[in-house]
């Protein structure tokens, strides 16, 4: 059985950290959804924007796979850059796109947890005000519709970056969604929240940069495994990062990987089958 998380949000869940900047996450054992299907999870997850890049959940999932050595997990890739609050209203397109993915990842796997990372675009007193009232009515509908009332439900802080780029102007309200999000989870039950502080950003200041996307998914998981908000920054998060980052890979994951390169063109016919009859002797 699958240990499939709902991944919902907009574009920090989504992620935006580029590729280039951090060592890959592949496991054969870690999953994403595509089309209705499990297939091996590869970045980006979540392809919402041409821009999509590293987010949190390869770090959370390689993260659960370590104290789930002989297990599965699945990612249902649901965020949507640059959406308020509002946009996940439900009954409105993004509510129910997110419903009918986990419906169908309900076929071959059980929901263990929800993943949430939103508040960008709702960086105002006013709205600030009403975020808490908003977000119990979505998430507990989405509950009630998926019939997965005890759940943890793991949403994480806005980054202290946010009021000192080029945009912000426009986020200088972040501390009191920070303050929306984190009450919310205190008073909710089967919900925790997982500090932003010290992580840093892209040259935009709005989207985490890659390493800081891979420690904030090993947050998520503390949070999510000890059933426990998470504050502080973890003690162990760079250990556990490299840890994840010396993961073997298995005769399976070489040989799926030597296919995507000659599948992109990065390896001649004859190289290919001369490294993949090496690969089949082990």
């Amino acid at each position: 059985m699958i240990h499939s998380f709902l991944m919902i949000g907009q574009s920090n869940m989504a992620g935006r950290g580029y590729r280039k900047e951090v060592s890959s996450i592949y496991d054969e054992h870690i999953k994403m959804q595509r089309n209705g299907l499990w297939q091996i999870m590869s970045e980006p997850i979540n392809f919402d924007r041409p821009s999509a890049g590293v987010g949190l959940a390869a770090s959370f999932a390689a993260s659960w796979r370590l104290d789930n050595s002989k297990e599965e997990i699945g990612l249902i890739p649901c965020a949507d850059g640059g959406t308020s609050l509002d946009d996940w209203a439900v009954g409105g397109a993004l509510f129910e796109h997110a419903i009918s993915q986990a419906k169908f990842a309900q076929r071959t796997s059980k929901i263990a947890g929800i993943l949430w990372h939103q508040g960008e675009n709702d960086c105002s007193p006013e709205k600030a005000e009403k975020y808490g009232e908003k977000f119990s009515i979505i998430i507990e509908v989405l509950r009630k519709e998926l019939n997965i009332p005890e759940v943890p439900l793991v949403i994480g802080g806005l980054g202290s970056f946010l009021s000192e780029g080029i945009f912000g102007q426009y986020f200088a309200s972040y501390p009191l969604i920070n303050q929306a999000l984190e009450e919310f989870a205190k008073t909710q039950a089967n919900c925790y929240f997982v500090t932003a502080k010290g992580l840093t950003a892209n040259a935009d200041n709005i989207h985490f940069n890659a390493l800081s996307q891979r420690i904030l998914g090993i947050r998520y998981y503390s949070a999510f495994s000890n059933l426990k908000h998470l504050l502080d920054p973890h003690h162990d998060e760079e250990n556990v990062l490299a840890t994840i980052y010396n993961h073997p890979y298995t005769k399976t994951e070489k040989i799926k990987l030597l296919e995507h390169e000659f599948a992109v063109g990065n390896i001649e016919p004859k190289d290919f089958l001369s490294e993949l009859t090496i690969l089949n002797r082990e």
